[in-house]
């Protein structure tokens, strides 16, 4: 197994809040990926995804419609995808991705976030070089799959790691590789269940205290609590 299994089994990402939060996290990137690639779904793949995880977080059709209405309605202020680094305690480096619609007001929350728990935000490269965008799709397992010729096939379309978890696969590429893994995806008619991107880091998942764990859990939740936080990553193990 490769950095990108090893960094899922440690980080498990918990359920995203209340389903309020959900919904608020999941419409910000509907209306980012029809801006980006217009609101049609069957010309814009990123879009297509996207709509995929919304239907399997069980996301109301209207509010779908409306979240990708909202791309094309000049009245209505527009989403920036805004990401920030720093360092936690214990010097645990971290990535926090946004999505905003007041830059002033979001860089001032993660900078008191960063404060609180004794870390400290960090200039714009000053952590990412640490981490690997890698996009990432997750599809539902069915019977008689095979992974390993899969991940054979997907050689070709820049597929680098691919792994079951449970009922689902997980499939990660190169960051530029998104659109062929989808396009091979749909084409074998597999079930996806959603599609975006990560950053895996690429050195060695820092080892700590139980205690110091807890005090670093503390500032990821205060992250994650935040409607303008998309994405969190560090490099604890």
């Amino acid at each position: 197994m490769g950095r990108a299994f090893e960094y899922r089994k440690e980080r498990k990402m918990k359920r995203w809040g209340n389903m309020s939060r959900v919904f608020t996290r999941i419409g910000k990137e509907l209306t980012i990926a029809a801006k980006s690639g217009g609101p049609d779904p069957e010309n814009n793949p990123r879009l297509r995804a996207v709509i995929q995880m919304a239907r399997a977080e069980n996301m109301p059709k209207d509010n779908i419609e409306r979240a990708i209405k909202r791309a094309i309605e000049k009245d209505q202020s527009e989403y920036k995808e805004v990401v920030y680094e720093g360092y936690g305690p214990h010097g645990i480096a971290f990535l926090v991705e946004t999505a905003t619609d007041n830059t002033m007001r979001t860089v001032a929350n993660i900078r008191s976030y960063f404060n609180k728990f004794g870390g400290s935000l960090g200039t714009s490269g000053s952590v990412e070089f640490m981490f690997e965008r890698k996009c990432m799709f997750k599809v539902k397992a069915k019977e008689g799959m095979d992974i390993e010729n899969m991940e054979l096939e997907l050689i070709d379309f820049g597929g680098e790691e691919i792994f079951a978890d449970g009922d689902e696969v997980m499939i990660y590429g190169g960051f530029e590789s998104y659109g062929a893994i989808q396009k091979y995806i749909e084409e074998q008619g597999l079930e996806l269940l959603s599609g975006g991107f990560e950053r895996i880091p690429t050195a060695e998942l820092k080892e700590l205290l139980p205690e110091q764990r807890t005090e670093l859990e503390k500032l990821i939740e205060r992250f994650e609590e935040d409607d303008d936080v998309q994405n969190v990553y560090h490099n604890m193990k």
